[in-house]
């Protein structure tokens, strides 16, 4: 009897151990998570590229479980008077999602609004200088939207209310 309460004194926490063990402690999220979130909603066209080039390779940096999702311009057109802003949202959903979920948004918040200011700018300089202005003016007009109201959500129903009262 003594042998047999000594096998199951050693095999019991070896169990355990071995479980434990087999299961192991879940995937950490790399510590310069932050760093790398900042580093890709600067204001700087090297930041943009950056971003990019993750974006288009997002398979390598799955550990970092980013949200690439995105809506691209929300309820405003993505390519206004056929201007391509889909890339310039794009980073934006990406500033804000990730920054929200890290619960780092309001010290970020201007910052971010000021990449996808400078990102719309330097996409309206790629366009010939006669339709260059027009372009601009709404680079600025989606900059002041997202800066006044881009953390601001808006349910479906009060849209609808707010449809019935026009």
């Amino acid at each position: 009897m003594p042998r047999r309460f000594a096998t199951l004194l050693v095999a019991v926490p070896l169990a355990i151990l071995t479980a434990l063990g087999v299961a192991g402690p879940a995937a950490a999220v790399p510590a310069d998570k932050p760093a790398v979130l900042s580093s890709w909603t600067q204001t700087s066209a090297s930041s943009y590229n950056a971003w990019n080039s993750a974006r288009q390779n997002q398979g390598a940096w799955a550990d970092y479980a980013f949200d690439w999702s995105t809506d691209l311009c929300s309820s405003s057109p993505d390519n206004p008077l056929g201007f391509d802003f889909r890339y310039s949202c794009w980073r934006h959903d990406f500033g804000y999602r990730n920054h929200k979920a890290a619960g780092i948004f309001p010290a970020n918040k201007a910052r971010i609004d000021s990449a996808f200011y400078e990102d719309l700018k330097r996409k309206c300089n790629t366009y010939n200088v006669v339709v260059r202005p027009a372009c601009l003016a709404l680079a600025w007009t989606y900059y002041q939207a997202v800066k006044q109201f881009g953390s601001v959500v808006v349910s479906d129903a009060q849209i609808a209310e707010a449809k019935a009262l026009l």
